[in-house]
C-alpha cells in the first residue's frame, strides 16, 4: 500500500459501550446472540489504509447487522468509505474471520457490502460467500498476516 484510495476519510464518533445487566453475567438465563453483541465483535476491527476502527469510519453500522437465532445465522452489510475501494474483499474477510473465530459453529456467517455503496459489490460479495475461494485466501500467510493484523484487540 503505498498510496492512500481515500486520503481524508470521514471519521465519526464511536458508539456507547453496552449496558450490561445482572441477567447477561448470569448462566441460568438463556442469553441469544442479538445485532448489538455482533457490533461488538467486530466494530474494533482496524481498517487496513487507516489508524482507526471500521466503527469510526462508519463501514460497520449496528443498523446493518442481522441475526436469527432460530436458524443460527448472522449478516453484516458492510459500507465501503469509496465506491472503488480496492481494500473492499479484505474489509470483508476480516469481518468473516473475526465472526468465524468468535462465534459458536453452528452459525452460518454472510458478510456482504451495503447495495449500491461500492462499483464492484458483486465481484466482492461473490468472492465473500465463495467458501473455497475464502479457505485459499486465508491459506496465504501473507494475507492472514494482514488480516490477523486488522482484527488484533488493542492492548489496553
Amino acid at each position: 500500500m503505498s498510496e492512500l484510495e481515500n486520503i481524508n476519510p470521514n471519521v465519526y464518533k464511536r458508539s456507547e459501550e453496552r449496558k450490561y445487566t445482572e441477567n447477561d453475567e448470569n448462566d441460568d438465563v438463556a442469553d441469544p446472540f442479538d445485532e448489538r453483541e455482533i457490533f461488538d465483535l467486530i466494530r474494533n476491527i482496524n481498517d487496513p489504509e487507516h489508524p482507526l476502527t471500521l466503527e469510526e469510519l462508519h463501514v460497520l453500522e449496528q443498523s446493518l447487522i442481522t441475526v436469527d437465532n432460530e436458524k443460527n445465522f448472522v449478516k453484516v452489510l458492510f459500507t465501503p468509505t469509496i465506491p472503488h475501494c480496492s481494500m473492499a474483499t479484505l474489509i470483508g474477510l476480516s469481518i468473516r474471520v473475526k465472526l468465524l473465530r468468535a462465534l459458536p459453529p453452528r452459525f452460518k456467517v454472510s458478510v456482504e457490502i451495503n447495495p449500491g455503496t461500492h462499483a464492484s459489490e458483486n465481484a466482492v460479495n461473490k468472492q465473500l460467500a465463495d467458501k473455497e475461494r475464502v479457505a485459499a485466501a486465508l491459506e496465504n500467510t501473507h494475507l492472514i498476516e494482514v488480516i490477523n493484523q486488522c482484527i488484533a484487540v488493542p492492548i489496553q
